[in-house]
């Protein structure tokens, strides 16, 4: 198996505005992934999402927005050492593209790097299939977000 890039596609049942604002905006996005996210959706941004509770042992993962051209992509950069800015080899980045189609939504999602942090075989491996299952989980709870956010008649 590659542990290179994990793909995603799906179809959603709004338009592109809608997609962009769940994917990309800290409020609507702990909807569906995080517990929290701290950051504003403007490019060279810096915040945090927050798995659990984070007074109570949950966990702050930095992220570094890199990308924002609405409604048609949002990237950002994540799980670099707390200590350095986060760049190519020391971070994944996450690209969500957006493109209409039909009355909705084509989302393209993925998630690159994880061969250029220059983790030893096991823990690449071990990595990836944490964000594979992670996103497997997290990506189908978008469409039920947008279509609480989606007011169209």
């Amino acid at each position: 198996m590659e542990f290179g890039t994990i793909e995603r596609e799906m179809y959603i049942d709004a338009t592109p505005d809608i997609v962009f604002e769940v994917v990309s905006r800290p409020e609507h996005v702990k909807k569906w992934w995080p517990d929290d996210a701290r950051y504003e959706a403007v490019p060279g941004a810096v915040g945090e999402i927050v798995f659990g509770d984070a007074e109570g042992g949950g966990q702050a993962v930095a992220l570094s927005v890199v990308d924002v051209q609405p409604p048609w992509r949002f990237a950002f950069r994540w799980t670099q050492p707390a200590d350095e800015t986060a760049a190519e080899g020391n971070s994944l980045l996450v690209t969500f593209e957006l493109t209409a189609a039909g009355d909705g939504t084509l989302l393209r999602f993925n998630e690159t790097g994880f061969r250029e942090m220059g983790w030893e075989a096991a823990v690449l491996e071990e990595q990836y299939n944490d964000h594979l299952n992670g996103w497997d989980y997290f990506l189908p709870r978008l469409a039920p977000c947008v279509a609480a956010l989606d007011v169209r008649s």
